[in-house]
């Protein structure tokens, strides 16, 4: 009976060590995650965001990647982020991924969700995330852009679909905010009933019998008037897209700007 016991381990053990193997091939044959055609980052930057996009994939199970382009004769963004994934996705047997595109030729960029991402980071959220990188495109900081992508949105994934993650319910700040206003509450309101009762009031010193209002008046003064410069908004260019299918087939969530 121990032998057998002893066999029926092993033979678990080996179960269990296939399938750790078998997740860890899904990522390990995705080891580009960051394709610069427009030759817009450094190589510390590269080295940088590709660790970065590698802590957040395994993380999430979907690759993050990044896609730049020059080409003012290409396809619109949505046709050539969709041409590019359709072959990656092949190559890398991955269908879960998070991809920002931008064409720094026609100054657009497009964010989409694919597989699992597709729910997790969904247009609403794709919208959010592009407000948060928007200002960093127009700077020229592509790598915080994408930092941020990969930050944001892995975050955004932790919540349930449907859920506006940026909602401020949902902040911690706000809820530490409340605790504290009724922790301040119930203290001040158990002080208030431990201590004594007032019994003087403003009566109690005041005479009416000789204390007489001889006199009202109200008398107007002066007007003064000011102006305030509105700024105007320093946002990106109208929104576009709101995910589709590829043409390879594969649907995707997603969200584009001008910058």
């Amino acid at each position: 009976m121990s032998t057998f016991k002893a066999k029926g381990l092993q033979i678990i053990c080996l179960l269990l060590l296939f399938i750790g193997i078998s997740g860890m091939t899904v990522f390990a044959a995705a080891d580009q995650h960051i394709y610069d055609d427009a030759n817009l980052l450094s190589k510390a930057e590269i080295v940088e965001l590709e660790a970065v996009a590698t802590e957040y994939s395994q993380k999430q199970d979907v690759d993050f990647l990044f896609l730049t382009s020059a080409d003012e004769q290409s396809t619109d963004i949505i046709t050539y982020m969709s041409d590019f994934f359709d072959d990656w996705a092949v190559e890398n047997n991955q269908e879960n991924a998070v991809l920002l595109t931008m064409n720094i030729a026609t100054r657009d960029v497009y964010l989409a969700g694919f597989g699992t991402a597709e729910t997790t980071l969904d247009n609403k959220r794709v919208d959010l995330v592009l407000d948060r990188i928007i200002s960093e495109m127009q700077n020229g900081d592509y790598a915080d852009a994408f930092r941020e992508t990969v930050t944001t949105s892995s975050r955004y994934m932790e919540f349930k679909p449907g859920v506006n993650p940026e909602n401020i319910f949902l902040k911690t700040w706000f809820q530490v905010g409340i605790a504290l206003l009724l922790g301040g509450a119930v203290v001040s309101f158990m002080l208030y009933n431990s201590a004594g009762r007032v019994t003087t009031t403003a009566s109690t010193y005041f005479d009416g019998n000789n204390t007489r209002v001889t006199e009202t008046r109200d008398q107007f003064r002066n007007k003064t008037v000011s102006r305030r410069k509105v700024p105007k908004s320093n946002s990106g260019g109208g929104g576009f897209g709101g995910g589709g299918s590829t043409g390879g087939g594969r649907s995707f969530s997603g969200g584009g700007r001008k910058f």
